[in-house]
């Protein structure tokens, strides 16, 4: 019977301080991201576009791009590991459906902050300020800016802010040819389906950088717009002041910068120095 009894207790005493790390794990997990096993239990899921070289591009397994880099940059700084981010596509016309439904928890997608937007989700930052402008072929002598556009069969993608301004701007010369993706975009202007394509400057830079495009495409070099890539967010939501002093913080700290170069590298891009780096203020923009 002591022995029994001896058993008993030491068996009490075992449970008793297993649970204690346990207990102190559910704990942090409350307000930071967890114990050893955050990895697998505390996701966020970030969109990006998979098709958009430069900005956000999936090759195999790996994402690549600006817009992939400052996602990570901002994650990190929200606390998430590499291993917590899961990337998901976010095609521009589902964008806002997708913050609302839960599917995402942020957007990184050269999503453009527009008042129309702000209606129905929340836009932290901007983190950039592109322009947009004009891919043609490299032997295209007429299309000069949107101006020359009358008669030309014009590209862009459904749902995109590009393609609303060309059709609110150009509607009447422009014949819109709307596309799932920019890259499919560019199929058709190297084809000769249509003229040119339209979207913002850095996003033609990547396309046009790529090995199987270059040489062949070239960059208007007219920017007729001001877009101001923000950081979705679903409406409402309270990551706004902590986003925006993350990205603040990748200006000050030369990340901005250096990402900026490693994704345009090769293309004789530039940005607008008299819009950038942007300087996101407190709240939501």
């Amino acid at each position: 019977m002591k022995l029994f009894t001896r058993r008993a207790g030491t068996s009490h005493r075992m449970r008793r301080a297993l649970s204690l790390p346990l207990i102190a794990c559910l704990g942090l997990s409350l307000s930071l991201t967890g114990c050893s096993s955050s990895d697998s239990g505390h996701k966020i899921r970030i969109g990006i576009k998979y098709d958009q070289p430069g900005m956000g591009y999936q090759d195999g397994k790996e994402f690549t791009g600006f817009d992939v880099d400052v996602a990570r940059y901002v994650a990190k700084k929200l606390g998430y590991s590499e291993n917590q981010i899961e990337f998901v596509e976010s095609p521009s016309a589902n964008r806002e459906n997708m913050l609302a439904n839960g599917q995402v928890d942020m957007i990184f997608a050269t999503y453009s902050i527009t008042d129309s937007r702000k209606k129905t989700i929340d836009f932290a930052g901007p983190y950039y300020v592109a322009g947009q402008d004009l891919l043609v072929r490299a032997d295209e002598k007429d299309i000069t800016g949107p101006d020359t556009l009358n008669g030309k069969n014009l590209c862009s993608v459904t749902g995109s802010t590009s393609a609303k301004k060309i059709q609110d701007k150009f509607a009447k010369q422009v014949n819109l040819v709307n596309q799932n993706s920019y890259s499919d975009c560019v199929v058709a202007l190297n084809g000769g389906v249509v003229d040119a394509v339209t979207t913002d400057d850095i996003i033609l830079a990547g396309l046009a950088s790529t090995k199987a495009n270059r040489g062949k495409l070239k960059l208007v070099g007219k920017t007729f717009t001001t877009e101001k890539y923000g950081v979705g967010l679903p409406k409402g939501s309270d990551k706004c002041e902590a986003i925006n002093k993350a990205i603040n913080e990748m200006v000050e700290d030369g990340t901005w910068q250096k990402l900026v170069e490693k994704n345009t590298a090769g293309t004789g891009y530039s940005y607008d120095a008299s819009k950038n780096p942007p300087k996101p203020t407190g709240g939501c923009a």
